[in-house]
């Protein structure tokens, strides 16, 4: 479907490990991007959800089948936060959008500190940016007659900045600003919302 009705890019798939864990980091602007990511990363991945998706039976029975697992974001949710840390163990691909829901604007909304802390307990496994753009144009009955353009940026892997000890809220916020800056930098200038001014974290 996307060779037929869009024309689809995908840059860097050379950044993705061909095995082992890596934690991917994308912004998100339609229900589009999760079949996106994975047709364009090239590898199984598991994608963290939230909650709200699994209600409906329909939604949840696809990304369940899809190899989805929720969260609820509205407060620490230990049991998916182990369960992110399961799959990395087991050397598999963890996919996360850290501003937890869809940009309805398509520049990047502030975001989670879910995926900061995840990567802080997973210091040796890579992260993976990704950023996404042209997916907000799939609305409507005649978008596939414009075959609009989609282009997946695969950036290359980076690890968190040494911290000591239990994160603060502060380092907390550091780190998930220093994380949507990666994504950023992959995309159009339009696109970056609330990232658009790179600031300086200490490694």
């Amino acid at each position: 479907m996307l060779l037929l009705f869009t024309r689809w890019q995908v840059k860097g798939r050379e950044n993705i490990p061909s095995k082992g864990p890596v934690l991917i980091i994308a912004n998100h602007i339609n229900l589009a991007d999760p079949p996106l990511l994975s047709v364009s990363i090239g590898r199984r991945v598991i994608f963290m959800a939230k909650e709200e998706l699994f209600r409906s039976k329909v939604v949840g029975y696809l990304i369940r089948n899809f190899g989805a697992f929720p969260v609820n974001r509205r407060q620490k949710d230990r049991h998916a936060l182990r369960q992110a840390n399961r799959v990395l163990a087991d050397g598999m691909a963890l996919v996360m959008f850290p501003e937890g829901k869809r940009s309805h604007n398509a520049q990047l909304q502030p975001a989670f500190p879910g995926s900061a802390l995840i990567a802080a307990r997973n210091r040796s496994v890579p992260i993976i940016p990704v950023g996404i753009s042209g997916t907000e144009k799939i609305k409507g009955v005649g978008w596939p007659l414009r075959r609009i353009k989609i282009t997946v940026n695969i950036g290359p892997p980076f690890y968190l900045p040494h911290t000591n000890g239990k994160l603060s809220k502060v380092e907390r916020s550091q780190l998930t600003t220093f994380m949507m800056e990666h994504i950023a930098g992959l995309l159009p200038l339009e696109y970056r919302g609330n990232y658009s001014k790179k600031r300086k974290l200490k490694a």
